[in-house]
């Protein structure tokens, strides 16, 4: 079941949540810092493992790694347009840049939680945040008949700055102070849950009037947004069936810890209001995924 840990990191991330709703004078303080909080939650992330066995993975198991992008990137989000452009087609354009988004930043955290494949993990936000530049755009003009009318150099530079810097960092940190790196990763739970807080709080006070003022548009968002999470938990049940629990555990938070921040950014920019309304509101099942994992570990783990 849910941990201490677990329960703080809920309590945290749904309080904030909460606040910069329903106090947006105060959480608006906040609002220019989410994306320096992404860097940092990588970069702690990255404290903890070594550059040299992420490459590792990526050389042993690249079949595997191959596979499990074309899922993330490419089939997965196809099969959810259409499904959406039969059932909620003024969602279909929302649920396509939700599910066709890299893996989240984040994801490392959630995979230390659980015990996950931390080289599997880092694997695929390293490869996706390379890839998404040019998956995204095209599956929206293919897909959605728009041409996403964002610099291709302009991403690479926000997932360059996201990714990579905070990569550069921690590696060089731990060549020339490992001793220190290894104490400073040890604060890696207390850095996410403020950098969580900071994240949320900055977000959800932009939104905070539109959320308040039309309850069934922020109703319907949360559903589809709960969906949408149940969909990639399954997805990545069945792309790894007879794989090891710490495999399936890693592909499934890469599939459902989406960098949905990201998705707000550019979506509130070129285009309309359901599309960064169902990215903020993809924050309440990015932290409720815990639950689920914890039960699936434990049921995979009794069943062993």
């Amino acid at each position: 079941m849910l941990t201490l840990r677990d329960a703080l990191m809920l309590a945290v991330s749904f309080s904030s949540i909460l606040a910069g709703i329903f106090l947006p004078e105060t959480a608006s303080l906040f609002q220019p810092y989410p994306i320096y909080c992404m860097m940092a939650l990588i970069f702690f992330s990255f404290l903890s493992v070594r550059q040299k066995a992420i490459l590792a993975t990526v050389k042993a198991s690249l079949p595997s790694v191959c596979y499990y992008l074309s899922i993330k990137l490419i089939l997965l989000p196809a099969a959810i347009f259409v499904f959406f452009q039969y059932t909620f087609p003024d969602y279909a354009l929302a649920a396509l840049l939700l599910s066709g988004v890299s893996t989240g930043v984040a994801s490392p955290f959630f995979a230390g939680l659980v015990e996950a494949d931390m080289p599997l993990m880092f694997s695929m936000v390293v490869t996706s945040s390379i890839l998404v530049p040019f998956t995204l755009p095209a599956l929206v003009k293919v897909l959605a008949a728009r041409n996403m009318e964002i610099s291709l150099l302009a991403m690479m530079r926000l997932l360059c700055l996201v990714v990579f810097v905070p990569l550069f960092l921690a590696e060089a940190l731990k060549r020339v102070a490992p001793a220190f790196a290894e104490k400073l990763s040890r604060g890696q739970y207390p850095v996410s849950l403020v950098s969580f807080a900071i994240t949320n709080l900055g977000v959800f006070s932009q939104y905070s009037g539109f959320l308040r003022e039309e309850p069934f548009a922020l109703a319907l968002a949360l559903g589809i947004s709960v969906g949408l999470a149940g969909v990639f938990f399954v997805a990545g049940i069945l792309s790894t069936l007879k794989k090891p629990l710490a495999c399936q555990l890693s592909v499934i938070i890469s599939f459902g810890i989406l960098n949905n921040i990201l998705v707000l950014v550019f979506s509130a920019q070129f285009f309309g209001h359901r599309e960064p309304t169902v990215a903020a509101i993809y924050t309440i099942p990015f932290f409720g995924l815990i639950v689920p994992l914890r039960l699936y570990r434990k049921w995979k783990s009794s069943r062993a």
